[in-house]
């Protein structure tokens, strides 16, 4: 009789960071002297540091044996021509541009697509690439499925495009006047939720029929890939490799930032088809990252990146990545804890306005929980609601989205079970204990970005958690 087996990591551990455990009283001051931001925090006093994925892998033996093979020649580095190679074999696109990371890579297409007043239709937002589209003129508008933000519903792919929705943009303002689709793999402000591979191409084959492109954002485009593979009918007998080769060849090119997917720790790329577009970019890339051949990376930094995509797309890997995520999920779920369903990629999901009932917006429950958090445990976390959404243009007016949630991210091949089960267990107490948790407001605001350099003070207190 078929029993379910327990899995393990498919790795192990041949060297080891010693991590310190704070105590309250320092928790309690490290978080006021960050003006209650868990971005403003110093790293020397975070116990498990669940803030981003984001160049936050451990490398593996391969990857750090590569950083021994950088080519440092400033013009044409063998590393540059292993990764191009890596890029077309796994990704399939034909030019590539490296970057330092993928915010220059979302730069450099935003500057070279989008002309002043132009719209930039997408399955949801993204802070870094409206900032660049809204930069040079654009307009982002949201197409994602209605699914996407209701943090209850089961749809399997809530990262679809609306295909009705898309098609009445283009009839309303006309396809001259959108710059191209921005379509993101394992949506992150809708709490890592994936795209199928039949709304891929079918949005796709929508867009290419009135001469508009569409550019992947494909920093978790082998997450997207697993669960394309785990959860669409039809694509189980496919490889991870095979199925994000569908999904690139639908497209015209994709930004990249390899600090996720590519388990590196910097680094990135602008990678398409377009022969105008390559050569555009690369004068660009000259300007503002470095000659076209390194991009702002050093010839190590690319190797990595090369051993890192060829890693990447194993399924142990893929499995034990996307298996830490629902283990942390489930024990959530099991006490209780509102979350983002189904369990997404990259990191768990808590839906702070049901968290944090009695606060109301524009005390700013996800930044108030994130905080709140570290003070009960030294865990890490970030805000994902309406602190990162910003204000609007043209009234000033904070933005609120229908998602106002904590994201618990969690970086791939570093932490055990037992990490997540402290913070489980951390997660689970606040939300027993949830009035205890008092309100934010604005000290500082930055201009761009908010939620990464904002300061705030807790509303009718000096503490963030009060017993």
């Amino acid at each position: 009789m078929a029993t379910r087996r327990s899995w393990a990591e498919p790795w192990k551990i041949k060297m080891v960071e010693p991590l310190r455990m704070t105590t309250r009283a320092e928790r309690e001051a490290a978080i006021a002297e960050a003006g209650f931001n868990t971005f403003l925090l110093p790293s020397r006093l975070v116990y498990i540091d669940l803030l981003t994925d984001s160049g936050t892998s451990a490398m593996s033996d391969r990857q750090w044996a590569g950083l021994m093979l950088g080519d440092e020649a400033y013009a044409g580095s063998d590393n540059f021509y292993h990764l191009e190679a890596m890029v077309r074999k796994y990704y399939g696109y034909k030019h590539l541009i490296p970057t330092h990371q993928g915010r220059g890579a979302e730069h450099l297409l935003s500057t070279i697509c989008i002309r002043p007043g132009q719209y930039v239709p997408g399955n949801m937002y993204f802070t870094t690439t409206k900032a660049h589209q809204e930069r040079v003129g654009g307009k982002f508008v949201d197409v994602i499925i209605d699914e996407a933000h209701d943090s209850t519903s089961d749809h399997p792919f809530k990262g679809n495009c609306d295909l009705a929705k898309l098609e009445k943009l283009i009839e309303r303002v006309g396809a001259n006047n959108i710059a191209y689709l921005s379509l993101e793999g394992t949506v992150n402000m809708a709490g890592g939720q994936p795209c199928s591979l039949a709304n891929i191409r079918e949005t796709c084959a929508l867009c290419h029929r009135y001469g508009i492109k569409v550019f992947l954002d494909a920093t978790r485009a082998v997450e997207n890939a697993y669960f394309i593979k785990l959860r669409e009918p039809g694509q189980a007998g496919k490889t991870i490799a095979q199925i994000l080769r569908e999904i690139c060849d639908c497209t015209d090119g994709c930004t990249m930032s390899a600090k996720k997917d590519s388990l590196v720790n910097i680094g990135g790329f602008l990678a398409v088809n377009d022969d105008k577009i390559a050569e555009a970019a690369r004068n660009l890339c000259v300007l503002f990252e470095g000659l076209h051949t390194y991009g702002g990376l050093a010839g190590r930094d690319m190797e990595a990146m090369a051993v890192g995509i060829e890693e990447s797309v194993q399924y142990d890997h893929m499995h034990a990545r996307i298996g830490q995520v629902e283990y942390l999920g489930r024990k959530l779920i099991e006490g209780g804890v509102p979350i983002v369903r189904p369990i997404g990629g990259h990191g768990v999901f808590i839906d702070a306005g049901k968290f944090l009932p009695h606060l109301p917006r524009d005390r700013f429950p996800a930044q108030a929980l994130a905080a709140a958090l570290y003070v009960d445990s030294g865990v890490r976390a970030m805000e994902r609601g309406a602190v990162s959404a910003g204000r609007d243009k043209e009234t000033g007016a904070h933005l609120f989205p229908k998602l106002e949630l904590v994201r618990l991210t969690i970086p791939r091949r570093v932490y055990t079970q037992a990490h997540m089960d402290v913070t489980a267990e951390s997660v689970i107490e606040l939300f027993q204990h949830h009035r205890k948790i008092a309100g934010l407001r604005f000290t500082y605001e930055p201009e761009f970005l908010r939620f990464f350099q904002a300061r705030f003070e807790p509303v009718g207190g000096q503490s963030i958690l009060n017993d």
